[in-house]
């Protein structure tokens, strides 16, 4: 029965905008958590918490029973787990992987086929809430993998997440979020486009705000963004860059299914006109900026 309850040495692999709190909350919660990234000062921070470092994904891979990594893309999951002095190049059968990275499914189940090679489980978990709700730990979490996996490392997931949700087996996980993608930046796409009809209009956009919420047009993504929008804070909580990988992946994933995918392909040229504009960086609230520019209008307050 202790041996239930022990606390898992953690890995963690990725500690960027969403990686660094998601860490830190599994520090916050009592578990052993080393660390690796790229940038020294973020690996510091977490030192600083109490973190131990590491300095490859390989010593990680020895050194800890779960292995989390939150990385931007394909290729750097890829690299991470499979590569030279990877994850896998280290881990003892046995060892759970858990990539909360928004990839695709086909990666995803190609990497976790490799891993079980080894006899290393990897279940794919990537979140929905951006970084306020890495923050505050009350992460939407969307899982794939073995069900006794899951329960294995179900523990870990709630140290980070508020709502985990075992979807179904490997590639899941990454299906739902793909899914989550669409709905949430052409939520914010026609959000932005109905903002930008009631400003020029000359009307108050707070105040119509205040007045759609609680109707049918009211949802997580309106409370989110528009006062954001209105005070034009596009500092990153979910880069527009990162989105565009994420449609991208999308669509990609779409068409090789069969699934035509109309409004995520308008969504994603207007993505790539705002990556022109030097706006990648941004929050993909910013999306309203191209909406904006169309019309010649800016969004405010008053």
């Amino acid at each position: 029965m202790e041996e239930e309850y022990r606390m898992k040495k953690i890995g963690f692999i990725g500690l960027g905008i969403m990686g660094k709190p998601m860490a830190a909350n599994l520090l916050s919660k009592g578990y052993e958590v080393t660390v690796n990234d790229l940038n020294e000062a973020a690996v510091q921070s977490l030192v600083e918490l109490g973190a131990n470092r590491a300095e490859s994904a390989k010593v990680i891979g020895e050194s800890c029973e779960v292995v989390i990594t939150m990385l931007p893309a394909n290729k750097h999951v890829q690299q991470v787990v499979l590569g030279e002095n990877g994850v896998l190049s280290g881990a003892e059968p046995g060892t759970v992987i858990i990539d909360m990275s928004s990839i695709t499914p086909v990666v995803s189940k190609e990497i976790a086929a490799l891993a079980l090679e080894k006899g290393v489980e990897m279940m794919d978990a990537p979140v929905s809430g951006g970084e306020p709700k890495a923050i505050d730990g009350t992460l939407a979490i969307m899982v794939g993998g073995k069900e006794e996996v899951f329960e294995q490392v179900k523990d870990v997931l709630y140290a980070m997440g508020s709502e985990v949700t075992l979807v179904g087996g490997n590639g899941s996980g990454t299906t739902a979020k793909l899914a989550n993608q669409v709905i949430v930046n052409l939520n914010i796409a026609a959000m932005s486009e109905a903002l930008v009809l009631a400003s020029k209009a000359g009307i108050d956009v707070e105040k119509m705000y205040k007045a759609i919420r609680g109707g049918l047009a009211g949802s997580a993504v309106l409370d989110a963004k528009v006062p954001l929008i209105l005070d034009r804070n596009f500092v990153a909580g979910g880069r527009i860059d990162i989105n565009m990988k994420d449609i991208t992946n999308v669509i990609d994933t779409a068409h090789e299914i069969g699934v035509p995918m109309p409004l995520s392909s308008q969504l994603l040229e207007i993505f790539h006109a705002l990556k022109v504009d030097g706006k990648s960086a941004d929050d993909h609230g910013g999306i309203v900026q191209y909406f904006e520019k169309l019309s010649n209008v800016e969004v405010r307050r008053g």
